[in-house]
């Protein structure tokens, strides 16, 4: 699933390309998208996209108003641009023609993707919207360290928790918690507030570094222009099961966190 990096870096690539363009038609929506948005095509017709932008693992394709088109990738989900008057190829959900002679597209091979327009309001009642936690990238330490302290849950599962901290998933979890020296079974209320401070510190670096390198390609992700990333080739402990901890030589083992694999150090990563 897209993480963080890969929707920013979408969003980024996407952001030249479509400010200020307009949306003159919508001449596919699969009937899956249509059933919830009966009214899109009516309403974005003639609008001028003003940005694009990001929150969480959602990207936004910004309209006066105040209107947003929110997109969610999901596992399979994909956004590019392609020349318009074309058929839509294979598993493409969504095209929006634009004033400059392309089409946004959204690809979603397995049809978990989710797009929707909102007013601004609209967008403040929805519930995955409104319980978002903080932005990691600009979370301060105070702000980080109260949504962690006095959490029994395991640290690997509340990072993993939209509503704790925004956009990130197993990838970034995993790799995060070994830079820092943490067990991703640790209880949230086991962490010293030294350690949160190396958390935070690590997590920020991870991001930062992902998003400079076009955020991790395994299997369907793409940037915008079609483009890998590669964040992927210097991952320390994510997919790398058995093979020796790049710090001390140690098989790297996996566990369960929240339902998902987790990658660790037994010897670098104590509780």
């Amino acid at each position: 699933m897209p993480e963080l990096p890969e929707v920013e870096t979408i969003a980024r690539g996407l952001r030249p390309l479509l400010t200020d363009r307009t949306v003159t038609s919508v001449p596919f929506i699969a009937a899956h998208l249509a059933k919830g948005n009966r009214d899109l095509a009516r309403e974005v017709i003639g609008r001028t996209i003003r940005g694009v932008s990001r929150r969480g693992k959602l990207l936004f394709l910004e309209f006066p108003e105040q209107d947003v088109m929110a997109f969610h990738l999901r596992m399979t989900g994909r956004l590019g641009l392609m020349p318009s008057g074309l058929p839509p190829v294979s598993h493409v959900h969504l095209l929006l023609d634009l004033d400059d002679g392309t089409a946004l597209y959204f690809q979603d091979q397995r049809k978990f993707g989710t797009c929707g327009l909102f007013t601004g309001k609209d967008l403040k009642r929805w519930p995955f919207y409104r319980n978002l936690g903080p932005e990691p990238l600009g979370v301060d330490l105070e702000t980080f360290s109260k949504r962690i302290i006095g959490k029994k849950s395991r640290i690997k599962a509340l990072l993993l928790d939209q509503r704790v901290i925004a956009g990130i998933g197993n990838i970034y979890a995993d790799e995060s918690l070994f830079r820092a020296g943490i067990h991703p079974a640790t209880p949230g209320n086991r962490i010293a507030p030294d350690r949160l401070a190396g958390l935070l510190g690590a997590l920020q670096s991870v991001l930062e570094e992902a998003i400079a390198a076009g955020g991790s390609s395994i299997r369907d992700y793409r940037t915008a222009a079609g483009l890998v990333g590669t964040f992927q080739n210097t991952f320390q402990v994510y997919g790398r099961r058995g093979l020796p901890c790049v710090s001390c030589g140690t098989p790297l083992q996996t566990t369960k966190v929240a339902g998902r694999t987790t990658c660790f150090c037994p010897s670098c990563q104590v509780i």
